[in-house]
């Protein structure tokens, strides 16, 4: 992390992203990663196997180890496949005795279809693209983490979205302040939320700074997630949060709810503020979209991917954002316990869900879809849950995932079915039967190479996936 300083660092051999990005005191910083053009002071986290460059490597080797579903298939048909293979050498081994032919010409037909029906190519089919798969994605920093993944990917009908921190940069600003009866909203909003790490929390601290206004001390501050928070100041109760929370502290909300459905249908988080169970003002805060948010959504639609948004804020301020993206499907005030249940749901409804998310409150979410796509720029826990990692905090990458995923699983069925046919074309040749037609038998030595070019043209038609172009 950033102590001191400012500077320019270059971060593609880890991000793939060619611009250096600026630093600044607080930020991350990634090993191996080269500082350009200033001077920084860092105070190092990490090190050795917890890196993110170990990690990656470990993330990378485990997804190219790992099997694919449709490995499985290959895997059961091997399964039957040898002793049939067996059976069939010697079968025709016993025919060609039976029609009068000498014991070298049945054991030539017996050896020929051993050598030529062995099955490398199937073995080689899956893993050689998905090393390929996974090595491409990690080059563009995507980290993919099984052949799972990958193959799930390509079937996704429907993406969900968290709003903050996904969709949004996750750093909100204070654009309006409310006030009853001229009391310091902002003072006493501040003194609540400085011991919050809140990213609306923040915002309000930092408006209160900005102003020099001075933050008190506080006591019994309590969190309530998805709802606000509560404190005891100068013997008085302040609760900071949702109109739900207000609701279940008893306390009447008539008195803003006109200037607060205004300020959320501008798409504006409302906090309202209650001193001694009175409400005497409201806090309006936007946050900004991504660059990449709304092309994402709009390329994803293209792709007919249907598009939802997950998010613990109000309806009215979700629905707002989602009319400006264009999505569909909005899960509004939903609690971060029933992220998850909400994915459930829509699964339950026959679609297979991928969710996109960055924060903690997301990995149960991240869990319980059949796809996790978790932001680099997220916390631990969801990187840890997801099974797809963007490094570059970059939304457009959930297409070229989806779209490598698909590529990848193409090379797979390709090289599935060139193995396969492979097989059953040359076994009934290498049984001889076209000698009755053409009075030619396949000799050992050419099953030999033709079984052995099967496999170099498994292992080529992955290794053409370099030439693959997003």
């Amino acid at each position: 992390m950033v102590v001191e300083g400012y500077s320019g660092v270059d971060e593609s051999m880890v991000t793939g992203e060619s611009l250096p990005v600026e630093k600044n005191a607080g930020d991350d910083v990634i090993g191996a990663t080269i500082n350009k053009n200033g001077s920084l002071k860092i105070k190092v986290l990490k090190v050795g196997g917890d890196t993110m460059i170990a990690q990656i490597i470990k993330i990378v080797g485990e997804a190219q180890m790992a099997k694919a579903p449709i490995q499985l298939l290959a895997d059961k048909v091997s399964f039957y496949f040898v002793p049939a293979v067996i059976a069939i050498s010697v079968l025709a081994f016993i025919t060609w005795l039976i029609l009068g032919f000498s014991f070298a010409f049945a054991l030539t037909a017996f050896v020929s279809v051993l050598i030529i029906a062995c099955p490398c190519a199937l073995g080689l089919a899956t893993p050689t693209a998905v090393m390929m798969g996974t090595g491409l994605a990690a080059g563009k920093g995507i980290l993919i983490k099984n052949g799972e993944a990958l193959e799930i990917a390509e079937r996704i009908t429907m993406l969900v979205f968290d709003k903050t921190g996904t969709l949004t940069k996750g750093k909100p600003e204070v654009t309006d302040i409310f006030e009853l009866n001229h009391q310091p909203v902002l003072r006493l909003a501040a003194a609540i939320e400085n011991n919050s790490e809140h990213p609306l929390a923040e915002a309000i601290v930092k408006k209160a700074k900005e102003q020099n206004l001075s933050i008190q001390p506080i006591k019994n501050f309590k969190a309530i997630p998805g709802r606000g928070v509560s404190a005891v100041l100068n013997g008085q109760s302040i609760i900071l949060g949702t109109r739900k929370l207000m609701i279940e502290n008893q306390i009447d909300t008539l008195a803003i709810e006109e200037k607060m459905a205004e300020l959320e249908t501008e798409g504006k988080t409302t906090m309202i503020l209650a001193l001694d169970k009175t409400i005497i003002g409201l806090i309006g805060l936007a946050d900004t979209l991504k660059d990449n948010s709304r092309p994402t959504i709009t390329r994803l639609k293209a792709m007919n991917k249907k598009i939802a948004m997950i998010t613990g804020d109000n309806r009215r301020v979700a629905e707002a954002m989602a009319k400006d993206l264009d999505i569909d499907y909005v899960l509004a005030e939903v609690l971060p316990e029933e992220k998850a249940n909400e994915i459930k749901k829509l699964q339950a409804k026959g679609e297979v869900v991928a969710m996109v998310g960055d924060g903690i409150n997301d990995a149960p979410a991240l869990a319980s879809a059949d796809l996790g796509i978790a932001l680099g720029s997220g916390t631990d826990v969801a990187m840890e849950t997801g099974e797809i990692i963007l490094i570059k905090d970059d939304l457009a990458d959930v297409i070229s995932a989806i779209n490598l995923s698909a590529f990848t699983l193409k090379k797979i069925k390709q090289n599935l079915f060139w193995a396969f046919f492979y097989n059953l074309a040359g076994i009934p040749i290498a049984a001889g039967v076209l000698y009755p037609l053409t009075g030619w038998l396949l000799n050992p030595s050419v099953a030999a190479a033709a079984m052995a070019f099967s496999s170099i043209s498994v292992v080529l038609n992955a290794l053409s996936m370099k030439r693959y172009k997003a």
